[in-house]
């Protein structure tokens, strides 16, 4: 795991590129946790993974239905748990499934989720500076994701240092 990394973007098209990257280098058993206001960019990162993962048409929120599975190079979960509040064991038994298996999680409000689940998970927490202006900073990220950031990142604000 790597340092914490803090970026902006300044548009929604800048937003879908970093999430098109962290598509192209996703692995099995990645776990995202997107954590943001409302509006903050948590799905628009999403459609860029989607789109990096060769994910094609249009991939929505579930924020009425949970869960959308979208085949690609692997396949994507994406969950939003806006509505739940507390995680019952109907729906722990329906989202466990998707954790640590043949595809990559991205997860909107995860805070319901047991640890059990999130346990080594990457963590990208959005806040929104000004309209079109979105700041990224992380925690817990593969060497190969905090690549992306460094490479990718229209704008860093922090960097890790490095150690030679």
């Amino acid at each position: 795991m790597t340092q914490p990394i803090s970026i902006e973007t300044h548009s929604e098209d800048e937003t879908r590129h970093l999430g098109a990257e962290i598509g192209r280098v996703a692995q099995p058993g990645d776990i995202l946790l997107l954590l943001g206001s409302y509006g903050a960019g948590k799905t628009t990162l999403v459609q860029g993974i989607a789109q990096g993962l060769g994910i094609e048409g249009p991939v929505t929120s579930p924020s009425f239905v949970l869960a959308n599975e979208y085949r690609g190079r692997i396949p994507l979960y994406h969950i939003d748990l806006w509505r739940v509040s507390e995680m019952d064991g109907v729906t722990f038994g329906a989202l466990a499934e998707y954790f640590g298996g043949d595809g990559i999680c991205a997860v909107e409000w995860p805070a319901s989720l047991p640890a059990s689940l999130v346990d080594g998970a990457m963590v990208i927490k959005l806040a929104v500076v000004e309209d079109q202006i979105r700041r990224f900073t992380t925690s817990g990220l593969e060497p190969r994701v905090a690549q992306v950031f460094e490479r990718c990142a229209p704008h860093l604000v922090s960097a890790p240092q490095r150690h030679k």
